[in-house]
């Protein structure tokens, strides 16, 4: 297969699903509300204090941006099994992997970007420093798509699973970990007037381990689910 028609054929996957995102454009804005909910909540829970706000600012705003990524997460392959398009992709002549690849791309594009434009506010809701915010930002830019990709893998082991949405949480959260903690470690480092490279470094270290590994594992993890 030429490298024209695999291009042709990434990008109307990609444009596909994107078209289909903005046709629900009601599950785009849930997770955005979700976190601008619980943002604003914890001032108001913890006082206005900007010394306790500033120091929690970071950690609270990648949970939450963590937790709202896992309210759309089971729908990542929904309608696809609905509509018996997934069976057709698996079938047809362009790698599967490629094409979980910008079917996962085009999810971080509608769900996890939309969190990270309103970070900032986030972030302003909780008084962090403003030369800290471009840190977060870059933190959030290689964390999001590294959890996707995670959460593609396991949204393939659970394709048709009733009530998978539990499931799902409880086997990515301790895949989260990592990924939390040194996105943590960079904004408090930051914060600090620390050098927050190198967890930045681990950061994108594990994000390109999993763009070349995660597309494969989900290919392989949907074709079991399906001939089960």
């Amino acid at each position: 297969m030429s490298a024209a028609s695999l291009t042709t054929a990434c990008a109307a996957m990609l444009r596909r699903d994107l078209t289909l995102a903005w046709r629900r454009r009601g599950d785009i804005a849930m997770p955005v509300l979700y976190a601008l909910i619980v943002t604003t909540l914890f001032p108001f829970a913890l006082g206005p204090e900007d010394t306790l706000l500033q120091r929690i600012a970071g950690g609270v705003v990648l949970v939450t941006v963590l937790l709202a990524m896992l309210l759309a997460l089971d729908a990542m392959f929904a309608s696809d099994i609905e509509d018996g398009s997934l069976e057709q992709l698996v079938l047809a002549p362009q790698p599967l992997a490629l094409m979980l690849g910008m079917k996962i791309l085009a999810h971080w594009l509608t769900i996890a970007l939309p969190l990270i434009v309103i970070s900032p506010l986030m972030a302003a809701l909780l008084h962090l420093p403003a030369p800290v915010i471009p840190v977060l930002l870059l933190a959030l830019l290689l964390a999001t798509p590294l959890l996707s990709l995670l959460g593609a893998v396991l949204v393939a082991l659970t394709v048709g699973t009733r009530r998978s949405g539990m499931l799902l949480a409880l086997m990515l959260l301790p895949l989260c970990v990592p990924a939390v903690i040194f996105a943590a470690g960079a904004v408090a480092a930051a914060q600090q007037g620390l050098p927050w490279l190198a967890p930045i470094s681990w950061l994108a270290a594990a994000l390109v381990l999993a763009v070349v590994l995660a597309p494969l594992a989900c290919a392989a993890a949907l074709r079991i689910a399906l001939d089960s």
